[in-house]
This record gives structure tokens, sequence and C-alpha cells, in this order.
């Protein structure tokens, strides 16, 4: 799924201005996730996040938003 042109660098703007990468190099740095997830309050990370009060309604309207992106017309 897309936002289109105008959509996408709406969104690398707004990435580049309020989103935070920060990494740590690991062998199997898969062991490490399921701890850090426990720790960390990511309400956006589904993934392992079962347990938050707010799972169930952002899977809600994440399908929700699927399915009226699915009705709109694409456009470039």
């Amino acid at each position: 799924m897309t936002f289109g042109k105008a959509g996408e660098a709406t969104l690398s703007q707004w990435m580049a201005e309020n989103a935070r990468v920060c990494w740590i190099e690991r062998d199997e740095p898969w062991t490490m996730e399921s701890e850090l997830i426990s720790q960390i309050d990511l309400p956006l990370n589904l993934d392992q996040n079962r347990h938050k009060l707010f799972h169930g309604r952002l899977t809600e309207v994440r399908s929700q938003a699927r399915q009226r992106a699915r009705e709109l017309a694409v456009s470039a």
C-alpha cells in the first residue's frame, strides 16, 4: 500500500523530522528482541505486544485503514 507520490514525500519528511533509529550489533539480535519489547513501550509494534491494552484497538484500526485503502482509487 502506498500514499502516492505526494503522500510518500510528506511521510518521508515527517520521518526525517520525528523518527529515530538506533541499533546494537549482535551476532544473534533476535535473542534481545523479546526482552526489549517487554521493557520498552512500543505501542505501534503489534508483534509480541498482545499484553498491551492498546493492541486490540490498534489491530482493529489498522484493519479498517487497510480496507478503506483498498476501496480508494490509486493515484500517482
